[in-house]
């Protein structure tokens, strides 16, 4: 798995260059901008990573409690005017001097964490309900309702995939899951409807080429540099695409790039990859000494997996764009820092596992 990491995590670094180094040097007069900083990025994360690989995984289930409270409460500070900073319509992140956090990551890890406390403490309830089940999807949807209200609905996406992953794995009952399932259709139709900007966002996947310079620029531009890719790619760093044709192409269309330069190919291999680590995850998971390392292993793992599966699906046109960056690959400093946090746990609990 580690070696997977570090793989995942190289092949990003030098994409963020091939991918930013034009944009970089227009925006900022320095080619080398967004690498300076996903270097940093990466190096505070490995750090983290290794620091949180010898702490016992265990450790985290006494401090559940306190680690999402802090979620919430940076979740409530990012909605604040003149706090929470508006990037792309998007209310998501809180100024620290020349950088900034993103809450919402923190609180998938976090959920995670809390949610595989209370489902190895009270597993023999999850079929109820009352008792299991719905205090579970409430909290789930509680997180979701203040991420929707940045708005960031790929993040929330994530978040509740990964944690009705988890809530099924400790048995709850199919049945809960329709009902949940009707109820969430409801939902979430209300809110493509409640907010314009989505509706065009479902029109311009159905048709991008209805508006090429507008909602569907985005996805046609995408296709327009994973086409020309072909087998083997155009070469690393001969992408025509990041030439402003892709905009800011180092971030969620990162695997645009890496398709029209690596090829078909090179995309294949970097899905594969992510691949073997949900199969590591799941592994460690069902080895894992006690259900609290199985829940928090199958949460990690997934979180991974689903992040990964709907950045490369909006990418290759299958679904709307979302907005999520794809993990170890994509520029940005809270999305790196915390997934390599999250593998970092992971990683300690593979050292109690039997495998």
């Amino acid at each position: 798995m580690l070696f997977i990491i570090v793989i995942l995590l190289v092949v990003g670094i030098i994409m963020v260059y091939s991918s930013s180094y034009v944009w970089s040097d227009y925006k900022f007069d320095d080619s080398f901008y967004y690498l300076k900083r996903q270097l940093l990025f990466a190096g505070a994360g490995v750090v983290a990573m290794f620091f949180f690989m010898v702490i016992p995984y265990y450790t985290w289930k006494k401090y559940a409690n306190i680690i999402l409270l802090i979620c919430f409460l940076l979740l409530l500070l990012v909605l604040i005017p003149g706090i929470g900073l508006v990037r792309g319509g998007a209310q998501s992140w809180i100024g620290v001097g020349a950088f900034s956090i993103q809450p919402s990551e923190f609180m998938k890890l976090g959920l995670i964490i809390f949610l595989a406390a209370i489902l190895s403490a009270n597993q023999k309830y999850i079929a109820s309900f009352k008792k299991g089940f719905f205090p579970c999807v409430l909290l789930v949807f509680s997180a979701f309702g203040l991420i929707m209200l940045q708005p960031d609905l790929g993040t929330g996406m994530v978040l509740v995939l990964t944690c009705m992953i988890m809530i099924f794995a400790a048995g709850a009952r199919l049945s809960h899951f329709f009902g949940l399932a009707a109820i969430g259709m409801l939902g979430f139709i209300g809110l493509i409807a409640s907010a314009p900007y989505r509706i065009s966002r479902i029109t311009a996947f159905l048709n991008p080429w209805e508006d090429p310079l507008g909602d569907g620029f985005q996805i046609i531009q995408s296709l327009y540099a994973i086409g020309p890719g072909g087998l083997m790619g155009l070469g690393l760093g001969n992408s025509l695409q990041k030439y402003f044709y892709l905009p800011e192409p180092q971030t969620d269309f990162i695997f645009a790039i890496l398709g029209e330069e690596l090829g078909f190919i090179g995309g294949t291999v970097i899905i594969i990859m992510f691949f073997l680590l949900l199969w590591r995850g799941i592994k460690i998971s069902l080895e894992a000494p006690d259900l609290f390392g199985r829940f928090l292993a199958l949460g990690i793992a997934g979180m991974l997996a689903i992040q990964a599966m709907i950045n490369i699906s909006v990418v290759i046109g299958l679904i709307p764009v979302t907005g999520i960056t794809l993990p170890f690959l994509s520029y940005g400093g809270s999305s790196l820092t915390l997934t390599l946090c999250s593998v970092g746990i992971l990683l300690n609990i593979s050292i109690y596992s039997k495998i």
